[in-house]
């Protein structure tokens, strides 16, 4: 809305928004499954952390994705900064459209995050295999019982 917008008034509103709800929606809300919920939950499944390719490309996307946004905090806020004195001006045009990148190439590493969490595509890491190989040498042989 910011940068298509024609109504100067729109435009600002827009900027101000932009930080609110970055800071205090964006950013706790992408630390929360980075740091906490990701990581216990792929302990808790036998997908583990570590054994399947398509986790860690999972948690590489969150970490990058998640830096890139720390990254743009600065952007943003001066963005708002000179929408709440009333400075926004087309010079700021460049900003804005690296907002609107960012945001773009956020909304595709979601979607193949989304994407991998849903295929769950094949390949187990060396440490996957490792694991499989003594979980099932470990398991107790149901022929010898009996």
């Amino acid at each position: 809305m910011g940068l298509t917008s024609e109504g100067m008034q729109l435009a600002r509103a827009a900027s101000l928004a932009m930080d609110v709800i970055t800071r205090f929606v964006i950013v706790p809300l992408s630390l929360i499954p980075l740091l906490v919920t990701g990581p216990l939950l792929s302990l808790g499944t036998p997908w583990g952390l570590f054994r399947h390719y398509w986790i860690i490309v999972k948690l590489v996307i969150n970490i990058l994705s998640t830096l890139i946004l720390l990254i743009h905090l600065r952007p943003i806020s001066f963005m708002a900064c000179a929408a709440a004195e009333g400075a926004l001006s087309s010079a700021d045009r460049g900003i804005q459209i690296q907002l609107v990148v960012a945001a773009e190439v956020g909304l595709l590493a979601l979607l193949v995050a989304t994407g991998l969490a849903v295929y769950k595509p094949r390949g187990m890491t060396p440490y996957g295999w490792r694991k499989q190989y003594m979980a099932h040498t470990m398991s107790p042989d149901t022929d010898t019982l009996g």
